[in-house]
């Protein structure tokens, strides 16, 4: 059983999810009466998911061009249905973003998997993953650290996103190598899961027509050795979002460089914990990338 859902909203929740400052949103109640808040005994404003949806939908029509005291004169069906007039006209990532957040809220694969297959008809794989999936998954880390969401919100997004990875991924690994020169070898530090970037970042290699080797989460160095056995020009390719520990990055990059490099051999170095690095002691065959862009520029 799923707990911690949320399915009533306080007006903070709203602003985080919306982008619409709480002043802002009390300002469109109270003179427009754009939403109709539930009270509590002590009149604190809460929100269901209808609310919410409406708020998104709003906030779209505001972003092109509705004026807000129109916007109030609409009936109720018309707000949804101007939304889908826009986004069947433009290509508009904030509809996107809105409706996948809103597929998370709502646990609805229905409607992630349709948002998606709209995007995937206008653009590449590539496109809706940095146009779409990047900016979302930022914000629900936000989201998250906030507790507008709960992990199970979050733990449903990010798989359906994985899912469709994995997918895309698996259409290029039937494919032969057309570049020979080097192997990519993927893997994440003890104990780290966030996956992700790691499993976009194959996609993209796999893409360049090279060998990708994905290993996953919690792989000691010891056993990438192995893997020293087998090729004789690797890329060692990790993500380091919350491990290792932020005191111990140095020593265990130094373990990698130690156990890992050769003059054939590289380490390629990713995520929030690189920003603990100190760069002046690295191997010139040790690189660190700042951004998923950085990286694919190098590929």
């Amino acid at each position: 059983m799923i707990n911690n859902i949320k399915t009533v909203f306080s007006i903070k929740d709203l602003e985080n999810l919306s982008g619409i400052k709480a002043h802002t949103i009390r300002i469109w109640e109270k003179r427009y009466n754009v939403l109709e808040p539930m009270r509590t005994d002590t009149n604190i404003r809460l929100y269901n998911i209808a609310s919410l949806q409406k708020l998104l939908n709003i906030t779209l029509l505001h972003e092109y061009g509705y004026k807000i005291s129109k916007i109030a004169t609409f009936p109720e069906e018309k707000i949804p249905q101007l939304v889908r007039e826009i986004t069947s006209r433009k290509n508009s990532t904030n509809y996107a973003i809105n409706s996948f957040k809103m597929a998370m809220m709502n646990f609805d694969q229905e409607l992630f998997f349709n948002t998606f297959d709209w995007l995937i008809s206008e653009k590449s794989f590539q496109e809706v993953f940095k146009d779409h999936f990047l900016p979302l998954l930022k914000e629900l880390g936000l989201l998250w650290q906030s507790q507008t969401i709960s992990p199970a919100n979050e733990h449903f997004m990010t798989n359906l996103i994985k899912q469709k990875i994995l997918i895309y991924t698996e259409s290029l690994q039937i494919l032969k190598p057309t570049r020979t020169d080097k192997v990519f070898v993927l893997s994440l530090p003890m104990n780290e899961v966030h996956q992700i970037g790691l499993l976009y970042i194959q996609y993209e290699i796999l893409l360049r027509g090279y060998k990708a080797i994905y290993l996953g989460e919690s792989m000691p160095i010891e056993n990438l050795q192995d893997l020293t056995r087998h090729f004789n020009s690797i890329a060692f390719v990790t993500f380091m979002t919350i491990q290792p520990d932020p005191n111990f990055v140095n020593q265990y990059v130094k373990q990698m460089e130690q156990k890992l490099l050769s003059e054939n051999n590289e380490i390629w170095l990713m995520g929030k914990m690189t920003k603990n690095i100190n760069r002046e002691n690295l191997s010139k065959r040790t690189f660190v990338f700042d951004s998923m862009d950085e990286t694919i520029l190098k590929l």
